[in-house]
């Protein structure tokens, strides 16, 4: 069967592997049918890793499929279902997974085995997978959808409800309203009864972004987005930076923050190191959250709120298996609006 494998940097192909045995006890056997690239995914393509990993590895950190075999000892699952997957291999049976929280997985689920980066992921025909990192899709969900939970919308969800505990009425700042949790957030933010102001680098990204439900848009080619920001809330600021960008917009994040008010990051495309200013932290009471990933019940959640239609996948293209190297450069240019998706 076919493969989508990173062999060095920069380096990808498409090769012909063994497929997988019969699952093991405990095991599905999941046919991938859709693979979402995150910026995870540009990168492992670039080399960059956060834990020692060897190569080749195959690539593909979010994805869902069809299930179609079952090991031994699975339960509430089925053949023809269609799952989400986790995007770490996490162990289980430490305290963090046995209290759902897999994304604090001891044995390094957040650190060190996260499919298509460390260990081999989902860019593959077929794949044994634990049954307890599957989540079923509900009634009316596509592939697409599927697809879509465990990075684009499941982190936004963790980072806004159970890190920040966003509240009905509140004022949030989402940075990169182009990428594909930015357009998650707008939407999940709005679903909440928030009000949305969105950073966008792109009149036409401006446009996408307000059909989202974004209420203000800031292109921050063009303008400072701190100091406006600071103005729209009653001149107070906003109550949520929802920040993934990092020192390109961290000082402004802050600066953007009402008092007391919560900074939520799960990310750093633009570098890993930054400044702060510490008055500004304890002498505005401002509370800085760190988020990483999801819980297997935050997929459920965003899964449930799209089969209701409270948000939506935003889509921008959908390439084939050995159009990823395209992909992955639109991705590094910033040249999205949403989410490319790679079918099998």
């Amino acid at each position: 069967m076919q493969a989508l494998r990173i062999k060095g940097e920069r380096d990808l192909e498409l090769c012909d592997i063994d497929p997988p045995d019969d699952p093991a006890n405990g095991e599905i056997q999941v046919r991938i049918r859709a693979v979402a690239l995150n910026h995870i995914d540009v990168w492992g393509w670039r080399g960059m890793a956060f834990a020692k990993r060897d190569l080749p590895v195959i690539a593909g950190v979010e994805a869902a499929g069809e299930i179609v075999a079952l090991g031994e000892g699975v339960t509430g699952l089925a053949v023809g279902m269609t799952v989400a997957l986790y995007g770490a291999r996490t162990c289980g049976s430490c305290s963090a997974c046995m209290e759902g929280r897999d994304n604090f997985c001891e044995a390094g689920g957040s650190v060190g085995n996260i499919y298509g980066f460390h260990i081999d992921g989902f860019c593959r025909e077929r794949m044994n997978i634990p049954a307890r990192l599957a989540v079923a899709a509900p009634d009316g969900l596509d592939v697409i959808g599927a697809a879509l939970a465990a990075i684009t919308f499941g982190t936004p969800e963790h980072m806004l409800f159970d890190n920040a505990k966003l509240q009905s009425g509140e004022w949030v700042l989402v940075h990169a309203g182009g990428s594909g949790i930015g357009s998650a957030a707008i939407q999940l933010t709005k679903a909440a009864g928030a009000t949305v102001i969105t950073t966008v680098g792109s009149d036409e990204k401006g446009d996408k972004a307000r059909a989202l439900g974004a209420d203000h848009v800031i292109n921050y080619r063009t303008q400072a987005f701190e100091s406006r920001v600071r103005r729209l809330p009653h001149k107070r600021g906003v109550d949520v930076v929802f920040e993934h960008v990092g020192p390109d917009t961290w000082p402004g994040s802050m600066f953007a923050l009402k008092r007391g008010g919560r900074l939520v990051t799960c990310g750093s495309t633009t570098g890993l190191q930054t400044k702060m200013n510490l008055f500004t932290l304890f002498q505005q009471q401002l509370r800085i959250f760190g988020s990483f990933g999801c819980t297997l019940a935050n997929m459920r959640t965003v899964m449930d709120k799209m089969a209701r239609g409270e948000v939506s996948p935003v889509v921008d293209s959908a390439l084939l298996l050995e159009d990823i190297e395209t992909g992955l450069k639109r991705l590094e240019s910033r040249d999205v609006f949403g989410k490319i998706i790679l079918t099998l």
